[in-house]
Order: C-alpha cells, then sequence, then structure tokens
C-alpha cells in the first residue's frame, strides 16, 4: 500500500463507503467506514494539507481505505 493519501483519494474512499452503506438514523450518521476516514479528511482542509501519512490514520480508516484501493483496482482491471 502507499504510505500517504490525498485529499482526493480520501474524499473519494468516503464516497465509496457512503454509497456502500448510506448514512442512517435522523441524524444521518455515517458508516463505521466513512466516519473513519471524515475526521482526517475534515483536519487535511482544515490545515491545507494535499495529503497525510496513512500511518497517521486509526486502524479502522486504514481497513476501510484499503478496502476502497482493492475495490478500485478490481474495478478498474474489468
Amino acid at each position: 500500500m502507499q504510505s500517504s493519501i490525498t485529499l482526493p483519494e480520501i474524499e473519494a474512499a468516503i464516497n465509496f463507503w457512503r454509497q456502500r452503506s448510506p448514512s442512517i438514523g435522523e441524524e444521518l450518521r455515517l458508516c463505521p467506514e466513512a466516519s473513519s476516514l471524515a475526521t482526517p479528511y475534515a483536519l487535511m482542509i482544515i490545515e491545507r494539507r494535499s495529503q497525510l501519512e496513512i500511518s497517521q490514520l486509526s486502524d479502522r480508516a486504514q481497513t476501510a481505505l484499503r478496502t476502497w484501493r482493492e475495490a478500485t483496482l478490481a474495478a478498474q482491471q474489468k
């Protein structure tokens, strides 16, 4: 896996999870995978960072990111 993720990539990963598991409840709560990526995404925006080291993500966020990348790669190979 790559050592860093860009802002557009983390946004794409969040959208992947939102499509796979739409928000629920009156508060439109994100699924755990999208939620784990949402905080680092927001911090990247606030800090005006273009990329983030994957090692800085939680284990859940790293797993969500890995699953997104594997699904994206599989879709590209079709």
